[in-house]
Parts: structure tokens; sequence; C-alpha cells
């Protein structure tokens, strides 16, 4: 397995629900998605805020511009879950997160993926990222990848 390092990964720890499976028991391709959503939520929430309070006091939203996601072996129905997040790139206004899915009771890499985010306001423009924001994101990132002056 792969060893986050620290401060630069979230890890959010759930149960696949039956509701989450398919007829031969293998979790549905598209909730690794709701999976990749609730990490983002979580690590956004480790470094100090949530999309709500985005939404609420600045008016700016998060948006799904892109995604990919890798499957390399199934989950199943009981199985727990972690979701590993980090923050891949931070520009002034796209944000990439980057996921990985494990079994940890194997430690078996289950899925991979990212999402591509655009910083818009109510209306859908694209805005710049407040830097408040900014600054409780970017501590995980590699030198290269910090939005820069």
């Amino acid at each position: 397995m792969n060893q986050p390092t620290a401060g630069v990964w979230s890890t959010s720890t759930l149960r696949v629900r039956y509701a989450e499976t398919d007829q031969m028991g293998i979790v549905y391709y598209a909730n690794y998605y709701v999976w990749f959503e609730i990490g983002r939520t979580d690590f956004c929430r480790q470094r100090g805020f949530a999309y709500r309070d985005m939404e609420e006091q600045d008016g700016l939203f998060i948006i799904v511009a892109e995604s990919r996601c890798r499957y390399k072996a199934p989950a199943r129905y009981d199985d727990e879950i972690q979701v590993r997040t980090c923050v891949k790139s931070c520009r002034k206004r796209v944000l990439t997160f980057g996921y990985e899915i494990y079994r940890p009771s194997t430690d078996e890499l289950l899925a991979e993926g990212e999402t591509v985010h655009v910083i818009t306001d109510r209306h859908g423009r694209p805005r710049v990222l407040p830097d408040k924001y900014r600054l409780l994101l970017e501590p995980g990132l590699e030198k290269t990848d910090r939005v820069s002056r």
C-alpha cells in the first residue's frame, strides 16, 4: 500500500451498504463517485472549512468539470473501505482532487481517480479561489503545484 505523507491525505472510513451493490453483490460503479464526494467533503472539513461555508458566506461553488475513476478490484456488501483524498493541484480558478479507495482488511487498492473542479459564483461564472481557502488547501501540495503569486 502507498503510505500517504502526513498532512497530505485525509482518510474517510465507510462500510459498503447493501443498496450500493448490484445484482452480483459488487458495488455499482457510480457509487465510487459518491465516495469521492464524501472524501472531498471530509478533506475540506479536516482543513478547516466546509463547502456550505463557501456557498453561504462567499457565494462560491466548487463545481465538477471533469472526473475519472480506474477500478482495480471489486468492493462488496459490508466491506469496510477507506477513501483517501488529497489536493493534487490548486490553481486560481481550478482545483484537482485525487482519490484512492482501499479495503483496509487486505490492504488492497480498489479504485483510484480524480475530479477537477472550477470555482464559480451563484450564476456559474468562474471566480478566483479566495486566499482564505487556498491557504487551507495548499499545505499538502508540492511547491510546483502551488499557485504562483
